[in-house]
């Protein structure tokens, strides 16, 4: 990685690039210091500290602290990503917008515009909800009135454009997927907070046994969860294609050997993220509710321990959501690969094109055995992605650390953004190093 970015400086247009990007990135992180006016950065900290891992700790987590920190750029990329997630599922369901899928570049350029209005009207409202949960709070709106409701709800939805408009500058004119990007830096400015309150944790505990077998821990599960992730993100399943010799005019087509990679985890990081979003939905409304007052005893209590990590302290509460979140990760999974891939619209394609799977007969045969296959790779996938997110649930719970509780979430985009947007340096590298046959 370290010589492809090496390679890639020393050619004048990807160092442009390069530094254009890195260049967005500082504007986003310096966007991320400027407080909202009217609105009280303690009372926003006090809010998110109520315990528990809910949408607003994704939130803040997504933003690089920029959500606690009670700036304009508090509610981040996520109405953005809201608003992609609901105009994908509704391009599967809405006939005009399946067409304007299938229309090409032009047509991903309306979809991309109606992803971004929408995306800055989620932002107004999520701005809305939150200034009616700080307003409950008492002490968070400094002048509560008409005019601070619009100062405060705008200037997040401004927050919010600004970054859609980074990303799109950063996707047109630098390098990699420019809302991901962002994503990624925001997490990334987290990791020295994160490695400071493991230190603090360390002095707390002393040079003993238990300190140390806490530090072991963490750098064990760091470890391996890397590694996970690396190994199974380029995994995949290779389904062998022969294509039949075709005579068109006096020229023969076909007859070559292919394959069709199906990746293991083709989701990505999206089930992990829909399933946090559903365990995390009850704790979010409580705290629009009651103003972020979480219930300390009773039955409420556990059940928002069971739906929300490192919210109770008991142990089998933490069992209970680990199962869940399981659950709906494998879920997620094979709901997210329906959506995104289709064994018989693929079948089709290879039957016309005159392509088939060796030992399998075209048609329905054959979307049934992709379709086999691809379920399995599905099982794999989500048995990785469920382990990957609990696995910094379990440390949390053994240690009391909530600050680990997302730390799978994290990792994953970390990790396929980074190598995504290497792989995007090495393809801009190939085609200036590429000649052609008459140079």
């Amino acid at each position: 990685m370290l010589q492809t970015l090496r390679n890639a400086w020393k050619i004048p247009d990807l160092r442009r690039r390069i530094l254009f990007t890195l260049m967005m990135l500082i504007v986003f992180r310096f966007g991320a210091h400027i407080p909202v006016p009217y609105l009280s950065t303690e009372a926003m900290q006090a809010f998110l500290g109520n315990g528990g891992t809910d949408l607003f700790s994704l939130f803040d987590v997504f933003t690089g602290g920029a959500f606690s920190n009670a700036t304009v750029m508090a509610m981040g990329v996520s109405p953005y990503i809201n608003a992609s997630i609901i105009v994908q599922l509704l391009t599967v369901a809405i006939p005009s917008l399946e067409r304007l899928a299938k229309e090409g570049v032009e047509g991903r350029k309306k979809i991309n515009k109606i992803t971004r209005y929408l995306g800055i009207a989620l932002a107004f409202v999520q701005g809305a909800g939150l200034y009616v949960t700080l307003y409950n709070m008492g002490n968070a709106i400094t002048n509560p009135s008409v005019l601070t409701f619009f100062v405060i709800v705008l200037t997040f939805t401004a927050g919010t454009a600004f970054i859609i408009w980074l990303g799109e500058l950063i996707t047109e004119k630098g390098l990699g997927n420019g809302v991901s990007l962002i994503i990624f830096a925001g997490i990334v400015s987290r990791i020295p907070t994160a490695a400071y309150n493991l230190y603090q944790m360390k002095l707390s505990t002393g040079v003993t046994a238990g300190g140390l077998v806490f530090l072991a821990a963490v750098v064990i599960v760091a470890i391996v969860a890397i590694t996970f992730v690396v190994f199974f993100s380029d995994a995949e399943r290779r389904i062998p294609v022969q294509y039949a010799k075709r005579v068109v005019g006096r020229k023969m087509y076909g007859g070559q050997s292919t394959n069709i990679p199906i990746k293991v985890a083709a989701g990505g990081v999206m089930p992990i993220i829909f399933a946090s979003s559903i365990m995390a939905f009850p704790a979010t409304i409580v705290r629009l509710v009651t103003g972020g007052n979480m219930p300390q005893t009773g039955l409420g209590y556990y059940i928002l321990g069971c739906l929300s990590a490192g919210y109770a302290s008991q142990w089998w509460t933490s069992v209970v959501y680990a199962v869940l979140y399981a659950l709906l990760i494998l879920f997620f999974t094979y709901f997210y690969s329906s959506i995104q891939f289709n064994p018989i619209e693929l079948a089709n394609n290879m039957k016309k094109s005159g392509g088939y799977i060796p030992g399998i007969r075209p048609g329905k045969p054959t979307s049934d055995y992709i379709g086999k296959i691809s379920s399995r790779l599905n099982l794999i996938g989500a048995f990785f992605l469920a382990v990957i997110a609990i696995m910094p649930v379990i440390v949390g719970a053994i240690f009391n650390i909530t600050s680990l509780q997302i730390g799978g979430t994290s990792l994953l985009i970390m990790e396929g953004v980074a190598l995504e947007t290497v792989r995007q340096i090495e393809s801009q590298m190939t085609m200036r190093h590429y000649k052609g046959f008459l140079e």
